[in-house]
């Protein structure tokens, strides 16, 4: 029997969405080629190129425990749910490619702050499958999750992740994006469900497009050559909002009042504390930096190093909500990108600038290549937000917050960069 809705019924969100659906319908089979209807003809638009089989990368969504220093914060940080040596309740993406299934869902709540690193070639197809966990802490909230490429120039708008043009991701179940990059420069990525909370309860990450010209080029200048690459992704936390969600509270958004600045998901002293070691080949777990347990779910690490000559590259990227201002002590950056677009006028005049302080207002990325000083001996820089107030932990004493470090050594003593940030 044929089940009749009311037309009252029907959201908003869910008219328009069927509306849509049969408007492009209609289109699709009256004016479109029956091959461009075809999904797995998608990843063949390029004479040569091999169909999809395993996606280039598989990331999953979902909740864990991080690490924020003292000083404690009210009854709020650290979090009493929170199991030591954690504080803090987020929630994520992970890294799980070429997992099993099994091991895939027993990387639900071990979600990592902020999100793997990833990077795209100009001009090549590129998959990625997201996969969704649920949050084991809050199994009342039946979140969807999507991955929004954000600044990206998407042709094909299911693959946007902006839940109203495209689609969500429900719990348990998976999409595979697929994207063909044409436009170099550093992005960053974001859940785009219930955006407000999700990027700031940890759902951030940067991502950025390879050129044509080769992988040591920022863009296809020859202006923007580097020998070394360090991302650096900027948020911040309310602590409050995530003891809120842990202990199915609701936040008052209203009242956002940050208490932690971090850089790769780290506040200094941390940010410059080692990489994390990779994953697990039998749990699929992280592993944790040496001789630092807290920040197993932390695992990148915001310290550059670098001989003197160096041309580094210093990638910006801005996903939390109010404006920053990072300070490189002693030396000059160029910012030669912004916004993954090339400072460059229509008729190629150079539009790059020399500053010490580049300043990001929320969703800005930028490119900047300084050139490390000749030195006899290890010699330390500061890279640190120039707003004072977000150089400490929650307000307490010492330095803290939004700060690294630039370790530059005499010329030849490190070998060649074999990935970014490290």
């Amino acid at each position: 029997m044929k089940r009749n809705e009311p037309l009252q019924n029907l959201s908003r969100r869910r008219f328009l969405r069927l509306g849509a659906g049969l408007v492009g319908a209609t289109a699709a089979g009256t004016l479109l080629p029956r091959a461009i209807l075809r999904p797995d003809n998608i990843a063949e638009a390029v004479p040569g190129e091999p169909p999809i089989t395993v996606p280039d990368l598989v990331l999953a969504a979902t909740d864990g425990w991080v690490y924020l220093p003292p000083p404690a914060v009210g009854f709020y940080h650290p979090d009493n749910m929170a199991p030591d040596p954690f504080t803090t309740y987020i929630f994520g993406f992970r890294d799980v490619t070429g997992f099993t299934q099994a091991q895939t869902f027993a990387q639900k709540m071990k979600a990592q702050l902020t999100a793997p690193l990833w990077w795209l070639d100009e001009g090549t197809g590129f998959t990625l499958k997201l996969t969704n966990l649920g949050l084991q802490v809050r199994p009342d909230l039946i979140d969807a999750h999507t991955l929004h490429f954000h600044g990206f120039r998407n042709a094909i708008p299911i693959f946007d992740g902006e839940p109203h043009s495209s689609v969500g991701v429900p719990i348990a179940r998976d999409l595979t994006y697929f994207y063909r990059p044409q436009h170099p420069g550093t992005y960053m990525a974001h859940c785009h469900f219930e955006e407000t909370e999700h990027v700031h309860m940890g759902m951030v990450g940067l991502v950025y497009v390879r050129p044509a010209l080769g992988p040591n080029f920022a863009y296809n200048d020859p202006s923007t050559q580097f020998d070394r690459e360090f991302t650096m992704c900027l948020n911040e936390v309310w602590a409050l909002a995530h003891w809120c969600d842990s202990h199915v509270q609701l936040p008052e958004w209203s009242d956002y009042a940050p208490d932690f600045y971090l850089i790769n998901g780290r506040a200094y002293p941390d940010t410059i504390a080692p990489p994390g070691g990779g994953i697990d080949p039998v749990s699929g777990d992280l592993i944790s930096p040496p001789g630092h347990p807290e920040l197993q779910y932390q695992p990148i690490s915001s310290l550059v190093t670098c001989n003197s000559g160096d041309r580094v590259l210093l990638r910006f990227a801005n996903l939390g909500y109010v404006e920053q201002s990072m300070r490189l002590t002693g030396v000059k950056m160029r910012v030669v990108g912004r916004d993954a677009a090339l400072l460059s006028g229509r008729d190629g005049t150079d539009l790059s600038y020399l500053t010490d302080t580049v300043i990001l207002g929320p969703g800005e990325s930028a490119d900047a290549i300084f050139v490390a000083p000749n030195v006899s001996s290890e010699t330390r820089l500061l890279l640190y937000n120039r707003n004072y107030s977000r150089l400490n932990n929650a307000g307490g004493q010492g330095h803290g917050g939004q700060m690294t470090e630039v370790h530059v050594f005499p010329a030849g003593m490190l070998p060649a960069q074999r990935a970014p940030n490290t």
